[in-house]
């Protein structure tokens, strides 16, 4: 890809690490700052000291953290990407954020004379790596226009949703659907193996009736093989299950399946396991 943006790049967990792959197979090559330096020196790629050096030297830089706390500290903390140089510079934050801190991030980025993206992302490990993810964008829609090109590397279908908070609203609607079809998933292959039914064989007539989706589609493998290496962790439903929680209390309206299914990721974070693969859950219902 040729591109003349310079990308700086933080946060480089099960995503974050795999979207940087992504960007350097597309001829980007990010600055990329992390927590752990290590991660960030094993990919072979530039290393900025601290977020305030990495967004001094770079257009564009992208987020992809575990929370608001996680968002908040790369951007305030004393050398962080607020202590640099943020004049008409452009902050993605993939993260899932919570509906209310988002506001104030897109008020503090602008503050410093830069802006602030939120654009939350759509999928996980294997989709990202393909470059196939769906991203949801709210914020400066000329912003969004001048960061486009690096974003479609990233995502097959890109979202604007214009209004600062609307596209945290949506991932969060969005992971509703995705946490409480996995904890059915998970929940109908447990009773059918305690019914006498192969593992596997279950999995195939879900998936070849009612219970057919991306979601299970997607984690099939997984149950299968009680492979759950992470691609999106337990403990990311559940924090992404609490903001929906805060959200819906905020909008005066009762949450059913989705307090259900975040208690059942409470189970997971209870046995100590939750930093596993959210199909994980599967084990948990089996054993109960």
């Amino acid at each position: 890809m040729s591109n003349r943006m310079k990308v700086g790049f933080i946060g480089l967990g099960h995503l974050g690490s795999v979207m940087v792959g992504r960007l350097k197979a597309e001829g980007v090559e990010p600055v990329v700052w992390n927590r752990t330096r290590a991660k960030a020196e094993a990919l072979g790629l530039p290393v900025a000291e601290n977020p305030a050096a990495l967004i001094g030297g770079a257009d564009i830089v992208i987020l992809s953290l575990f929370d608001s706390d996680a968002v908040e500290s790369v951007l305030t903390s004393p050398d962080g990407l607020l202590a640099g140089d943020c004049a008409g510079k452009i902050v993605v934050d993939t993260s899932t954020n919570h509906f209310e801190r988002v506001a104030a991030f897109h008020g503090i980025v602008r503050e410093h004379g830069a802006s602030y993206l939120e654009a939350p992302v759509l999928g996980s490990v294997v989709p990202a790596s393909q470059g196939a993810l769906t991203v949801l964008v709210s914020g400066d829609a000329d912003a969004c226009e001048r960061a486009r090109p690096i974003l479609e590397v990233l995502a097959k279908t890109l979202f604007y949703l214009g209004e600062p908070g609307r596209a945290t609203r949506m991932k969060l609607i969005n992971n509703l659907v995705l946490g409480t079809l996995m904890a059915t998933s998970a929940e109908a292959v447990a009773l059918g193996e305690a019914a006498g039914i192969d593992r596997e064989t279950a999995v195939d007539i879900l998936l070849a009736g009612a219970g057919n989706s991306a979601v299970l589609a997607g984690k099939r493998e997984k149950l299968v093989s009680e492979d759950f290496s992470t691609h999106f962790s337990s403990a990311l439903i559940y924090k992404d299950l609490h903001y929906l929680q805060d959200l819906a209390r905020d909008l005066r309206r009762p949450l059913f399946t989705g307090s259900i299914t975040k208690e059942l990721y409470g189970l997971v974070r209870m046995r100590g396991i939750d930093d596993l693969d959210f199909s994980a859950l599967y084990t948990v219902l089996r054993d109960y």
